[in-house]
């Protein structure tokens, strides 16, 4: 039976001592998944920037100038060549991003195309396209897409702060399209927006909350993009991340927990405690979307340090 969480519950895992928390999450890792094992994406922009939305953190608002330079929608066989290198280099998922407020009928032969395609070569395939609608993400379910990624951000509280261009039951209506059509969902959140513990909690109760758990969790540390809202927010500090880590691992046990954005910036020691605290997933490669990702050889050296190997590793 899957737990249902509030806010008070969470609120006491927030002030559990720092060690017990780790201990905790490290307990119920183990219960679902072997720890050594470590499941890698890859992202592809494959449309970039003019994005019509105004979520504060991100580089592909046209509302905001960072010198991000648009591209419209690649070519397919750009896209094969990506998810091609990312399968050699040991990821086992292909995820796809476009810059979109949600995608138009015309786009959906081409989506239908693509995940067929990567879908050959041997790798899951996932897409973040913003919004969609009931026969949209029915279409992108025949065509045989794993995963669609669309992430809640932050609380339902402190959402208006982030976003004012959609709301937050937009956002939960798309997610249940998703599942109703049968693909995965792969929803997470951002920490470092300027929110509270609270708002962490929240965001978390309604990760834990949702109809089905999300089966993969993208968890981000705000990168601070110069010419955006947020670009002189404070850094979040390393063991609050990693407690919220442990927090989302004890929410939800069956979860791929993924290091999303922020990865880059943190050191060796803060990554292998967030990976202590039951995170098992990393996006892999030198860019996520838009942002610099940690190079693949800085991650081979990190997981030979720790001992740990990849999916694709023990597939091969």
């Amino acid at each position: 039976m899957i737990q249902r969480w509030n806010l008070k519950q969470v609120e006491v895992l927030f002030n559990k001592p720092f060690i017990e928390l780790i201990f905790k999450a490290q307990q119920i890792h183990r219960r679902h998944f072997n720890p050594l094992i470590i499941q890698i994406s890859t992202l592809l922009s494959i449309k970039t920037g003019n994005c019509p939305e105004d979520c504060k953190y991100c580089a592909q608002s046209a509302r905001y100038k960072t010198g991000l330079k648009s591209q419209g929608l690649m070519m397919i066989k750009e896209v094969l060549a990506n998810a091609s290198k990312a399968k050699a280099a040991g990821s086992n998922r292909f995820c796809m991003g476009a810059a979109w407020r949600n995608p138009h009928d015309r786009d959906m032969p081409y989506l239908e195309e693509i995940i067929r395609e990567v879908k050959a070569i041997g790798m899951e395939t996932c897409m973040t396209l913003g919004n969609l609608s009931s026969s949209q993400a029915k279409s992108l379910a025949k065509a045989g897409l794993d995963f669609y990624n669309h992430n809640l951000d932050t609380s339902p509280e402190f959402y208006k702060n982030i976003t004012t261009t959609r709301n937050y039951q937009q956002r939960l209506n798309t997610l249940n399209k998703v599942s109703k059509a049968g693909i995965k969902i792969c929803c997470g959140g951002i920490f470092g927006l300027g929110e509270t513990i609270k708002d962490r909690a929240s965001l978390l109760v309604q990760l834990a909350n949702l109809p089905k758990p999300p089966e993969s969790v993208p968890i981000n540390m705000l990168v601070k993009i110069k010419g955006t809202p947020l670009e002189n927010n404070d850094e979040i500090d390393s063991f609050e991340f990693i407690k919220t880590i442990a927090i989302t691992r004890i929410m939800l046990p069956k979860s791929h927990i993924r290091l999303s954005a922020g990865r880059n910036q943190m050191s060796e020691q803060t990554q292998a405690m967030c990976f202590m605290a039951g995170a098992n997933s990393i996006f892999y490669g030198c860019k996520l979307l838009t942002t610099p990702n940690s190079k693949e050889d800085k991650d081979i050296i990190l997981f030979r340090k720790l001992g740990l190997k990849t999916e694709h590793n023990l597939h091969k």
